[in-house]
């Protein structure tokens, strides 16, 4: 593969999780987190993206929104759980992406708030007008994915070299 060539990130947030008596780390997802995280999986199969990888955060929430939502995958992309992604910020998420081998064309990062959102607005140097008014209005609720492009190598992704090409988020 080129590093010429289009690439894709998708940056998906957990489903909603629960509160019981554990760390952070170790919240489990709620009812309505496991119907949404579904949901999400759907709708990422529905874009007809073939991802060559996940990257997933070691928390419960995330790992159990990943579970969820891959199995409604056509394919199972290779997942690897990575512990920078908890409570990272948008610059440590960037760092983790520069770290992407150039062979891997389409990869999906699940992770947390604020670093999801904040990842995506930093990113999208430009957007569908239609896409950046519904995360305009929706935020970055739990279960939603941004999808962005850009062109280059993985070591190229930083502030302003994306377009957010599509945006979704779970009806309430």
């Amino acid at each position: 593969m080129s590093v010429a060539e289009s690439r894709r990130i998708v940056l998906f947030r957990h489903a909603k999780a629960d509160w019981p008596q554990v760390t952070d780390h170790e919240r489990p997802l709620a009812e309505r987190g496991r119907k949404d995280a579904a949901e999400a999986g759907r709708r990422l199969a529905d874009t007809g993206v073939p991802f060559d990888q996940a990257l997933c955060s070691t928390s419960t929430r995330t790992r159990e929104t990943w579970k969820l939502a891959v199995a409604e995958f056509p394919q199972r992309p290779k997942t690897v759980y990575e512990e920078r992604i908890y409570e990272a910020s948008p610059g440590e998420l960037i760092a983790v992406l520069n770290e992407t081998p150039d062979d891997l064309r389409n990869v999906l990062v699940i992770g947390h708030n604020p670093g999801m959102e904040g990842l995506a607005e930093i990113l999208a140097g430009s957007a569908e007008d239609e896409a950046r008014e519904r995360m305009g209005r929706r935020g970055f609720p739990t279960a939603a994915f941004a999808v962005l492009t850009f062109d280059g190598s993985w070591k190229d992704v930083e502030p302003g070299v994306a377009s957010l090409v599509d945006y979704w988020a779970p009806t309430d």
